[in-house]
C-alpha cells in the first residue's frame, strides 16, 4: 500500500542535480493548480531506493497529461514533442544538467522530461504490441514488467516524495529479487525475459523461482519466434551494453535463450575467455585512448558470440534481426578479415609500420579491438598498440592542390601518390612537406 516516507523525499533531492529537482517541484505545483495527480515512476524510483544515479525521469499523470506537458514546457521555455495517440509527450528544456559536488557531471546534456497519461494495456494476442487506454496510477504501474519497476513517488506539495508501492516492490528490492506482476507477463511481452536477466545481473539480484518457471514456459511456447525481430535485436544490444555482459550471457545460456539467435549458438569456455579478453581490451582502449573515436562495445561482444558461426549464417542473422547497415558491415567485415589479419600480424618476420597500417586502417575500431582481444600472440597485440598510438594519427602535409601544381592529372592517381607518400612517411623514409613534395614529383614522372 502507498505510504509516506521522509527518507524517500530526501533521497530524491540528493539523487538529482539542483536544476532538475527544481523542475520536479515546479511539476508538482502545476499539477496541484490543475487538480491533477502527478508521479515520478519506474526506473528512477527503483534507483533512488538503491542509491544508484539515474537522471532519466518519467512523470505520469492521472488525466490530461498532454495539457500538463504543454504548461510545463511553457513555464520552462522548452520545446515539446507530443504523441497524441499514446497520450505521451517529451519536454526538452533550455537548462542543462549541473550535477552536485561529488556526483556525475553532465553539463552538456539538456534536461529532458518524459510525460505520460496513466494508462492500462491489453494484448490482442501473445507477443503483440499492446493497445492502450487511459487509466489510474495503480493500473499504470500494474502494466509494468517487474515489481521493482512498478513504484511511484508523489510530486504534490503536501505529499512530495511519498512512495507509492502497491505491489511490494520495495520489499523485493530489499530481498534482491526479480518478480513479475502476473503470470501472463512473458507471454504478453517476451522481451521482458531479457530485461529480467539484465536487471538480475546488473544489480546482483535473483530471479525468484516462480518468475523463472514462467520464463521457461514462455521459452517452451517459442514466444521469441512470435516477437518482432527488431525488438529482440534491441534487447540483444541492451544486454551487451551492460557493464558486465558476460554474466548476463551465461544466465541466458543457462535458460537456453541463445538458440533464438542461431540454433548452433552455444556459450563455450573459449567464448567466455574471449568475453573476458574483450572486457580487458575495451577497458584499456577507454582508459588509454580517451581522444580516439568512441566505440560500440556491444558489437564487439556480439562478434565474439558469432565467432563460430559461418559467414552465410552471419549474413542471415543480420538480415533476420534487421541490423543497421553500419552494424551489418562491421559484423561481416569481422567475419571476413579477422582471422587473416591475426595471421598476418602474429608472424615473427618484421613488419614495416606501413604494412601494419595497411592491414588495420580499413577496419572499424570495433573490428580491430576484437582482433586484439582474440589474438593470443603478444607480437600481434603489440603491433595493434603501435597502430593506435603511433600510426593511425599520421597524416601527410601535402594534398590535392599540391599535386595539381605538380601537374598530376586529377583522378585515381591522386590517391595512389598520396598513399605512397604516407607509407614512406610512416616507415621513416621521408619527413617534412619538402620531402613529401619531392617524392610526389618523382612518382609523377
Amino acid at each position: 500500500m502507498p505510504y509516506k516516507s521522509k527518507a524517500i523525499t530526501l533521497r530524491v533531492g540528493k539523487a538529482l542535480p539542483g536544476s532538475m529537482f527544481k523542475i520536479l517541484k515546479l511539476a508538482g505545483d502545476i499539477a496541484d493548480k490543475k487538480k491533477l495527480k502527478a508521479f515520478i515512476v519506474g526506473g528512477f524510483v527503483r534507483d533512488v531506493l538503491l542509491g544508484v544515479k539515474n537522471f532519466d525521469v518519467d512523470i505520469v499523470l492521472e488525466g490530461k497529461g498532454l495539457l500538463f506537458a504543454k504548461t510545463l514546457a511553457k513555464e520552462l521555455s522548452g520545446s515539446l514533442v507530443v504523441y497524441e495517440r499514446f497520450g505521451t509527450a517529451t519536454v526538452v528544456t533550455g537548462l542543462k544538467l549541473k550535477a552536485k559536488k561529488g556526483s556525475l557531471k553532465d553539463k552538456e546534456k539538456k534536461i529532458k522530461i518524459d510525460i505520460a497519461t496513466a494508462r492500462k494495456e491489453y494484448y490482442e494476442y501473445p507477443a503483440a504490441l499492446p493497445r492502450v487506454s487511459f487509466s489510474s496510477i495503480r493500473q499504470d504501474l500494474y502494466r509494468r514488467d517487474f515489481t521493482i519497476n512498478a513504484m511511484a513517488v508523489s510530486l504534490h506539495k503536501k505529499t512530495f516524495g511519498s512512495l507509492i508501492d502497491f505491489f511490494n516492490g520495495q520489499r523485493d528490492l530489499k530481498a534482491k529479487r526479480i518478480r513479475v506482476l502476473h503470470d501472463m507477463s512473458f507471454v504478453e511481452d517476451p522481451t521482458r525475459i531479457f530485461r529480467a536477466i539484465r536487471f538480475e545481473q546488473r544489480y546482483n539480484f535473483t530471479i525468484e523461482p516462480h518468475t523463472e518457471e514462467l520464463i521457461k514456459t514462455a521459452m517452451n511456447l517459442n514466444m521469441f519466434g512470435k516477437t518482432q525481430k527488431q525488438r529482440l535485436r534491441n534487447e540483444i544490444v541492451l544486454i551487451l551494453s551492460e557493464e558486465s555482459p558476460v554474466k548476463a550471457l551465461m544466465r541466458m545460456h543457462q535458460l537456453h535463450e541463445l538458440r533464438f539467435i542461431h540454433p548452433r549458438l552455444k556459450l563455450t569456455k573459449g567464448m567466455i575467455r574471449l568475453f573476458h579478453s574483450i572486457d580487458e581490451t575495451c577497458s584499456w582502449y577507454k582508459l588509454s585512448m580517451p581522444k580516439k573515436i568512441a566505440i560500440d562495445s556491444w558489437i564487439i561482444y556480439f562478434m565474439a558470440m558469432l565467432d563460430d558461426i559461418r559467414l552465410p549464417q552471419v549474413k542471415n542473422i543480420c538480415e533476420k534481426f534487421i541490423f543497421t547497415k553500419g552494424d551489418e558491415k562491421r559484423l561481416i567485415s569481422c567475419k571476413r578479415y579477422a582471422e587473416k589479419v591475426i595471421k598476418a600480424l602474429k608472424q615473427r618476420n618484421s613488419l614495416r609500420p606501413s604494412q601494419i597500417y595497411k592491414l588495420l586502417e580499413p577496419l572499424a575500431y570495433e573490428v580491430i579491438l576484437f582482433i586484439m582481444a582474440k589474438s593470443k600472440s603478444q607480437i600481434a597485440k603489440e603491433r595493434i598498440l603501435l597502430f593506435f598510438k603511433r600510426y593511425n594519427g599520421v597524416r601527410v602535409s601535402i594534398g590535392g592542390k599540391d599535386l595539381k601544381r605538380l601537374g598530376v592529372v586529377p583522378g585515381p592517381r591522386y590517391k595512389r601518390i598520396l598513399n605512397r607518400v604516407l607509407y614512406d612517411k610512416l616507415d621513416g623514409k621521408i619527413a617534412g612537406k619538402k620531402k613529401e613534395l619531392e617524392l610526389a614529383e618523382r612518382l609523377n614522372r
